[in-house]
């Protein structure tokens, strides 16, 4: 068995290093417990990501069946567009959802890369497989329910799927795409096309559909951002303060973070005098946040303080949550 995983290693994880080295070149043993490494975290990484994207998959069906087409509601982005053509031809949802993401998965393979592109048409073609062929029963015909549950299952199921590594709307890849071309941002493209599509549907179909697609759309984004971001969102603290050292040690015993300290110069006066400081920097979370404000307090309500929203954080002493991507 050992002698398996190591040609196993040598095949695919140290195969690259092989040319240049000769055909008939041996490896360490180090370079082998390594590539080892390498091919473990690989295929837990892979693992992980199958299952996200299967979960999500079931997610979004289950929010698309259960909720938004047994009313005929839509929402934004491609599903959205998805839904209204739907809605107004009566072609089947799964053939349009492969359908209209055609595009955006060829973009994704220009502007992300080929392993982004097939994970994404592979996602694409789950939920269409899923919605043809899995059916969820009613839950509620409440249009107020319908909305924000609907869009709660849709946006958890796209975010499950971009923690996979892929993505089973195209709409952001369109605006990534976008952006580059038009030197925008992609919140403002994404803005755009979802006013499109919402006034497609307050023309083709009725104003009230068009404000219900936008709660169902809020609803998906917002549950989107809790599963990308989870409710430990990071806040970067810059501190600078003549009791750096005491600041460092309270952030150190009594927060139990990890804590950087860097030289710099503050400038002030009319004369623009300077003098060398010791800069506090940390990581925390934003459930924190109160404690290290009351502690500062204690030690200089002088200090200046600077703080940034961090969207992710690797290593150092932030626990990570579990399914990040």
């Amino acid at each position: 068995m050992k002698a398996l995983i190591t040609q196993l290693v040598k095949r695919t994880m140290l195969r690259k290093k092989k040319a240049g080295r000769g055909r008939h070149a041996e490896y360490s043993a180090y370079e082998i417990a390594m590539g080892f490494r390498e091919l473990k975290i690989t295929v837990l990484r892979t693992g992980q990501d199958i299952v996200l994207i299967i979960v999500g998959i079931f997610s979004a069906a289950f929010g698309l069946e259960s909720f938004l087409l047994p009313t005929n509601f839509i929402d934004g982005g491609a599903t959205g567009i998805s839904l209204l053509i739907s809605e107004l031809t009566g072609m089947p949802l799964y053939y349009l959802l492969i359908l209209i993401n055609i595009p955006f998965v060829l973009m994704g393979f220009k502007t992300v890369g080929q392993q982004f592109a097939i994970k994404t048409g592979l996602a694409i073609l789950g939920l269409a497989l899923c919605v043809a062929f899995v059916h969820f029963p009613d839950v509620t015909h409440d249009k107020l329910l319908v909305a924000v549950f609907g869009g709660f299952f849709l946006g958890a199921g796209i975010g499950l799927a971009v923690r996979g590594g892929s993505v089973i709307d195209g709409t952001e890849v369109l605006a990534i795409f976008l952006s580059r071309k038009l030197g925008t941002t992609i919140g403002d493209i994404i803005i755009g096309i979802n006013i499109l599509v919402f006034s497609a549907a307050a023309y083709f179909i009725d104003v009230e559909t068009a404000l219900y697609a936008m709660i169902t759309y809020l609803s998906a984004s917002k549950t989107l951002d809790f599963i990308i971001e989870g409710i430990e969102e990071y806040t970067s603290v810059t501190i600078i303060s003549s009791h750096s050292d005491q600041i460092r040690e309270m952030i150190i015993n009594k927060m139990g973070r990890g804590v950087t300290l860097y030289n710099g110069k503050s400038g002030f006066g009319k004369s623009g005098e300077t003098r060398n400081v010791d800069i506090v920097f940390t990581v925390i979370t934003r459930l924190e946040l109160n404690k290290l404000k009351t502690e500062l307090i204690k030690i200089d309500p002088n200090a200046f303080i600077v703080m940034s929203s961090v969207k992710d954080t690797k290593g150092g002493m932030i626990k990570k949550r579990r399914l990040k991507h």
